[in-house]
């Protein structure tokens, strides 16, 4: 029997682009299942964003093996954050990432910053003095089950050091609420604060969206961020005015029929 040669077979993990010549630096490459795992997707999925052209093609050492460049996990998680976050369809994905890929990197690097940004400065301001839950229940007339409730369901969320300031506002507003006859007697819960908090969720997505789509790559982070703060009152100001006029309105709707 002739003695081995020392060569490759056809299973073992290639050592990276021979053509590019023996300076080349070495490549990471992955197996399909190796590569979903570190993505965080699929095999299924990867293989669809072959089919779309989202990725380029592998090395292939037999018909049925194939290696993938590490590099891929990265590009994937772009292809899904534009996907999940931005709603785009994959053919224009496909277009933008095969015509200005650095722009696209730089667009949600921005965005990242600006996030951060914005989530530092709430939770700075989210940061000061706690308001501990026995003197939430000194403050406002709730009794402790009700608070505990909506603990329950997410709507409070406190920590161990207590009640931030938007949870504080949440317990009053519940307060005055109570306190003008809304109370469990005619049959109004803590759950009915779920039906606003659903209806919140999609606009503060599509407020989040907006933002990011006119801020990030047009102005500085700081900048952005100022923008930010300069809108938060007036939003809150243009929703309860925008609430006013649409509960006026259904009031005569109502009545009218």
């Amino acid at each position: 029997m002739a003695a081995s040669t020392g060569t490759s077979t056809s299973r073992e993990r290639p050592s990276g682009d021979s053509s590019l010549g023996a300076e080349a630096p070495e490549r990471e490459l992955l197996k399909i299942g190796e590569l979903a795992e570190r993505a965080g997707v699929s095999p299924g999925t990867v293989r669809h964003y072959l089919r779309e052209g989202l990725l380029p093609a592998p090395v292939k050492t037999s018909r049925n093996m194939a290696w993938y460049p590490a590099e891929n996990v990265q590009r994937i998680a772009l292809i899904r954050r534009l996907q999940e976050e931005r709603f785009m369809p994959l053919r224009v994905i496909r277009a933008m990432l095969d015509t200005e890929p650095e722009r696209v990197r730089a667009l949600i690097e921005s965005e990242d910053r600006i996030l951060e940004r914005a989530l530092a400065s709430a939770e700075q301001r989210g940061g000061g003095r706690r308001v501990t839950a026995k003197e939430i229940r000194e403050r406002y007339d709730i009794p402790r089950n009700v608070l505990a409730r909506l603990v329950e369901i997410g709507v409070l969320t406190p920590s161990s050091r207590g009640y931030g300031p938007d949870d504080v506002q949440i317990v009053e507003a519940i307060s005055r609420f109570r306190a003008g006859g809304y109370d469990e007697a005619l049959g109004f819960t803590v759950y009915d604060t779920l039906r606003y908090r659903e209806a919140l969720e999609p606009l503060v997505q599509e407020e989040i969206r907006a933002l990011l789509d006119r801020l990030a790559g047009e102005v500085e982070v700081e900048r952005a961020h100022e923008i930010i703060e300069a809108g938060a009152g007036p939003l809150r100001e243009l929703i309860g005015a925008i609430h006013s006029k649409l509960l006026l309105t259904e009031l005569a709707r109502q009545r009218g029929r």
